[in-house]
């Protein structure tokens, strides 16, 4: 593994994601004050980076720079965490990626490969949605490059093994620098599957040097904490991702599911980082 079990574990928080909604949990923040409130909470429970997408004050997705600004403005004036900025869309506009370039966040995501997209409802039989997330490698090395040129560090998101790999020719052509971070994104039907076993071999893949974080979809989500914990990685938990706490008790609050990870990094035998020990394990200089 590219990580030791006794380094400080990086806890990111998704607060809201693009396609969630209040219909489905009420404590989703859509407000720029909601996404500060909740952004304090999770900071206050033991996170040191908050993934953020965007959203108007009804709930739509808001790819503007200036709403990105307004919810990174808030955040900072609260608490001094790590911003993330998403730039996981098939919108047009969004694909720009003018928020990234305006706001210039401490990390943006960089999704690395393109993929079936959907949710499946077992009951129904049907898809919730099903889309093609198309990321070419023009269109990565495109985006990547207008991070580079705004000092923000790439989050590199891989929904299969395959995306991991695909970090290489971007290192090859110097666009990608070490120290590389990692999300490994599981449970996405038409990505890798959620699986402790499936986990360690894409883990496996990681470069040496990396810092790695897992990313699981639903419930599957705290099994693979605990996997990912005991592999040596990082987690990711919020409300993009979960609403339920381990009990399948439904969340009342990003903070909730941030003190759930603190507990379980504690429980098995690390510790949690801090901001200033996060920015310095990711390597990044502001």
């Amino acid at each position: 593994m590219s990580r030791a079990n006794d380094e400080k574990v990086i806890i990111t928080c998704a607060m809201s994601g693009v396609v969630t909604t209040r219909a489905q949990c009420a404590a989703i923040p859509y407000t720029v004050e909601e996404f500060a409130a909740e952004a304090k909470r999770a900071y206050d429970a033991g996170a040191s980076v908050l993934h953020i997408h965007a959203r108007s004050d009804e709930g739509a997705p808001d790819y503007t720079a200036a709403r990105y600004r307004a919810i990174g403005d808030a955040i900072r004036a609260v608490c001094p965490i790590i911003l993330n900025f998403s730039t996981g869309t098939i919108d047009p506009e969004g694909r720009k990626a003018p928020h990234v370039t305006d706001y210039k966040p401490e990390i943006a995501a960089l999704n690395m490969g393109s993929m079936n997209y959907a949710k499946y409802n077992a009951k129904r039989k049907s898809w919730v949605f099903n889309f093609v997330f198309e990321n070419s490698f023009d269109y990565i090395a495109e985006l990547l490059t207008k991070m580079n040129e705004s000092g923000v560090k790439p989050e590199l998101e891989c929904f299969d093994t395959g995306h991991v790999c695909s970090a290489e020719p971007l290192i090859e052509m110097g666009l990608l620098k070490p120290p590389l971070d990692f999300s490994l994104v599981m449970g996405v039907v038409g990505g890798v599957k959620a699986s402790a076993k499936h986990l360690a071999f894409m883990a496996d893949q990681v470069p040496a040097g990396s810092t790695w974080k897992v990313v699981g979809i639903s419930r599957e989500q705290w099994s693979l904490c605990a996997a990912a914990l005991t592999l040596g990685g990082n987690i990711r938990v919020g409300l993009e991702d979960n609403f339920y706490l381990p009990d399948g008790t439904m969340a009342r609050s990003n903070g909730e599911l941030v003190e759930k990870g603190a507990q379980m990094t504690r429980d098995i035998g690390r510790a949690v980082a801090t901001v200033d020990e996060a920015r310095a394990m990711l390597g990044l200089t502001r």
